[in-house]
């Protein structure tokens, strides 16, 4: 059970730094600072940030969930 959310927490870590990484930049702080501020033409629709930002809230709260789970089983 312990090995089953270890690897669950290994998972949504990675899926969760993906996600991260794929969201588009707001503009401001390091983001500019490394080429983010310019505008990008390639850049998708509001509607494919709005299921960008949702996927990641789930899997974040699954993140959340996987270390609770390992806090309770490991006491």
């Amino acid at each position: 059970m312990i090995m089953g959310f270890s690897i669950a927490l290994v998972v949504f870590s990675l899926l969760l730094m993906l996600l991260v990484l794929m969201h588009k930049g707001k503009g401001g702080g390091l983001s500019d600072m490394f080429g983010g501020g310019m505008q990008s033409s390639v850049g998708g629709s509001s509607v494919a940030e709005r299921n960008l930002d949702r996927i990641t809230m789930v899997i974040g709260l699954l993140w959340f969930a996987s270390i609770i789970a390992l806090s309770l089983l490991t006491k």
